[in-house]
């Protein structure tokens, strides 16, 4: 005999309380470094999906706001070394001073924070002829590119580090290299 079948429908998620949001917190933490900005925009999203009227958003969004502060108080939320970490990871990864700042300002980082983090990098030395090198050896660009360089892959390269946010002095700095160690070299700052 054929079973019976509830039907089908959307269900209704209870509102979030404070250690549902506590603990959603603490698993995306676990997994991710982010901004205080960035955790509260994924928690106000969950927020949203489980408020079924005016006041359970309300009520939602000051539950939010008291984590956030509550993690800033104890130090599991940190703008500043969370935008030097990310920073610092993109920028050897071959990421522009310009891509960095855009995807710091992304994740809700202040402007003037993001200001401070792109010059306390040039500050350490990652200058933006590294960034670009590190692009260059990622993509395999101008002296890793396999075969002989045309002027339409040596054209087709100067548009990849444009679009990366490298200015056209660095761009062409960079793809001048003759060979692999000149732009280690160059990398490394031995050229300057």
């Amino acid at each position: 005999m054929a079973e019976t079948r509830k039907p089908k429908g959307k269900r209704t998620l209870p509102p979030l309380d404070a250690a549902a949001l506590d603990n959603a917190a603490l698993h995306y933490l676990g997994r991710f470094a982010t901004s205080s900005a960035n955790l509260r925009r994924i928690l106000m999203r969950k927020v949203a999906r489980r408020a079924g009227r005016e006041g359970d958003a309300a009520e939602g969004a000051r539950l939010v706001e008291a984590l956030i502060a509550r993690y800033l108080r104890a130090g599991l939320l940190n703008d500043e070394a969370y935008a030097a970490q990310a920073a610092a990871s993109l920028a050897r990864r071959g990421t522009s001073r310009f891509a960095i700042g855009g995807k710091l300002a992304q994740k809700g980082v202040r402007a003037e924070l993001v200001q401070t983090t792109i010059k306390s990098l040039d500050d350490s030395g990652s200058t933006e002829l590294a960034a670009a090198c590190a692009l260059v050896r990622r993509r395999r660009l101008g002296p890793y590119r396999r075969g002989a360089a045309t002027p339409e892959s040596q054209r087709k390269d100067l548009a990849t580090l444009a679009r990366a946010g490298f200015s056209l002095d660095v761009a062409r700095r960079v793809l001048a290299a003759a060979d692999v160690e000149a732009l280690e070299a160059l990398a490394a700052g031995e050229d300057e």
